[in-house]
């Protein structure tokens, strides 16, 4: 019997080196997966920074004109682009009570309660139709989807929250609004790609649909709750076309009526303090603070919730 010896492999050379592809061939992978260039990075941070620069600016000006004296208003000749000292008045005046301070009393309320209200429907009616063996859930869901595309209109609406006594009452400001098929949709989605494995495991453990909404789906819904929930604040603080038909006291009307009341006029408004009389303080400081206490909330809240955006819409949109 003969023994073979092993002998180890002779290299031939150094692997072949893969050709990169021409212009005119297909690459090697797609478009999305490749590297980018240095002008492919270059381009998108010079696009960013103009897009940055659209939004600051103008916000800027609104800033720095509410920061800004009379003088120094006067002296620009409208809107100030560099500041020159700094006074707050504007906000001094705003804040010390009147029609301002109440409106931003009213708006903060009806934010509050209002998107408390949407979120609770929302919630249940979307974790409702999530499950497939619930009453009626298709054609309720039918329904919901036919009023995305159909609608009363104006006018069966006011006579509709005429006729239930709702106009002269903060009840107009969240009703007519309260619940939005859209946001109803997404929660439902997210929902239904909650693991059912620990539905029916909760199930056997006794817990009913209360319990299992409350301590399984949503703890594990946080992010699209957290996105939905800014949707419906921001709604409810932005809204002033149902103040606008609804109400007719200009005692009970929220901050952006009055932001819209304030701006809309040349002069002063009355009534702000001393400061007005004595040529201390212009109209439109008071104009431009206004506006930036009707962007305060929404500018403080964004950044904390901007991090669920991604997996709150997209999962719940893609899923179900």
């Amino acid at each position: 019997m003969t023994s073979v010896m092993w002998e180890p492999r002779q290299d031939t050379g150094p692997a072949p080196q893969r050709k990169a592809p021409r212009w005119w061939q297909a690459p090697p992978r797609p478009a999305w997966e490749e590297k980018p260039s240095k002008a492919g990075l270059a381009g998108k941070g010079i696009a960013l920074s103009f897009a940055c620069l659209a939004v600051l600016f103008p916000l800027w000006i609104v800033v720095v004109t509410s920061l800004s004296s009379r003088k120094t208003i006067d002296k620009a000749g409208g809107l100030v682009l560099v500041p020159d000292g700094i006074t707050f008045i504007a906000y001094k005046e705003l804040l010390s009570g009147g029609q301002v301070t109440r409106a931003t009393i009213i708006s903060v309320l009806v934010t509050l309660v209002g998107t408390l209200f949407s979120m609770t429907v929302s919630v249940l009616c979307a974790y409702g139709l999530s499950r497939s063996g619930s009453l009626g859930h298709r054609w309720i869901l039918m329904t919901l989807l036919a009023t995305m595309f159909f609608s009363a209109g104006l006018i069966p609406t006011y006579l509709l929250v005429q006729s239930l006594g709702l106009t002269d009452t903060y009840l107009a400001l969240i009703l007519p609004s309260a619940v939005s098929v859209f946001n109803i949709l997404v929660l439902r989605g997210f929902f239904m790609g909650v693991s059912q494995e620990l539905v029916d495991s909760a199930r056997i453990d006794g817990a009913g649909d209360l319990r299992i909404l409350w301590q399984i789906v949503m703890p594990l819904s946080r992010a699209v709750l957290a996105v939905i929930t800014l949707f419906y604040a921001v709604g409810y603080w932005s809204a002033w076309f149902n103040a606008s038909i609804y109400l007719n006291d200009q005692d009970m009307m929220p901050l952006q009526n009055v932001m819209i009341q304030l701006v809309q006029k040349q002069e002063a408004p009355v009534g702000l303090g001393q400061a007005i009389k004595t040529g201390q303080l212009s109209g439109l400081a008071v104009q431009m603070a206004v506006m930036v206490l009707a962007l305060l909330p929404v500018a403080v809240l964004s950044p904390f919730v901007q991090k669920h955006f991604k997996k709150g819409m997209l999962t719940g949109a893609v899923k179900g």
